[in-house]
């Protein structure tokens, strides 16, 4: 008898070893989404800021605070998008791996400091050929933290990776469409100047590159006269910002609303960019569609 309760006692040990996940928390829904891909079945996965939630002006909660604590992993942006990071890493006194999904990329120059955000872009996952860096830091991340399933998350991170590039492929097919005289259009905030420079548009926009500033009125009138002067063709709200600033800027410049950009955070699942794909995807789409069909 007491040779088969030890049996099943070992039996049941490997496999709650067996099924074991690693407790991973990602700062922000994108990023997220992209250890999910790398991550699949054998971590357990929390996002700090939801879809559709701001992450620049965010305040971590009590919450996040014991899911960090919790975790053997802690996976961020960097560059300098999460504000909070530290402060919430702190607190939870987390003493384990904190992976910089951005580590290694070349911040892009955003020259304009009046807004007083300084000169380093944070937003690097707008360009689909940095977020493969993303995944494969990801991966090493994963694999530092639980190396029996190494090979596990390097093989998601390479599946992942060949579809990413095929997704670049087809935004340059969609941006490419459009006239090169008909590339400027205007944003809620400075958030896509690595869409700008990977695919050949020209983004405009009254707020910096964080949201936590509020654009002036000089900004505004600055950026109203730009739209007149570079005969910018389209204008679209970001899902995380305020539209009562771009609906004044259409009324005063003629410009129509070409809808809704995801910068900052995915859509909810039933919405039309709930991953990073989607998003990209949906946003080359948005854009296209809004210039062509005028």
């Amino acid at each position: 008898m007491k040779k088969h309760l030890a049996a099943l006692v070992i039996s049941t040990f490997c496999v709650t070893a067996a099924e074991a996940k690693i407790k991973v928390v990602a700062s922000f829904s994108i990023l997220a989404d992209l250890t999910a891909n790398v991550g699949g079945d054998r971590i357990e996965l929390t996002s700090i800021v939801k879809a559709g939630s701001d992450a620049h002006a965010y305040e971590p909660k009590p919450d996040d605070v014991k899911a960090v604590a919790a975790a053997d992993v802690v996976i961020v942006n960097g560059m300098g998008f999460e504000g909070w990071q530290q402060r919430l890493v702190e607190a939870s006194g987390f003493k384990k791996a904190v992976v910089v999904a951005a580590d290694s990329l070349k911040p892009h120059d955003h020259d304009d400091d009046e807004h007083g955000h300084g000169p380093e872009d944070p937003h690097a996952w707008q360009d689909v050929n940095n977020a493969e860096t993303y995944v494969a830091n990801i991966a090493k991340g994963l694999c530092a933290a639980d190396v029996e399933n190494c090979s596990f998350y390097k093989g998601n991170a390479e599946t992942y990776s060949e579809i990413l590039t095929a997704l670049d492929a087809e935004i340059k097919s969609a941006i490419n469409a459009i006239p090169e005289n008909s590339r400027i259009i205007i944003t809620s905030h400075d958030a896509f100047g690595y869409f700008s420079e990977a695919y050949g548009l020209t983004f405009l926009a009254p707020e910096g590159v964080s949201t936590e500033a509020e654009a002036s009125a000089k900004d505004v009138a600055k950026l109203i006269r730009q739209i007149r002067t570079e005969k910018a063709k389209a204008l679209f709200v970001e899902n995380i910002s305020d539209s009562r600033l771009l609906e004044q800027i259409a009324s005063e410049t003629g410009l129509r609303l070409g809808g809704t950009l995801y910068s900052d955070a995915l859509s909810a699942s039933a919405g039309p960019a709930s991953t990073y794909i989607d998003m990209m995807r949906y946003n080359a789409r948005t854009i296209s569609s809004a210039i062509l069909t005028q």
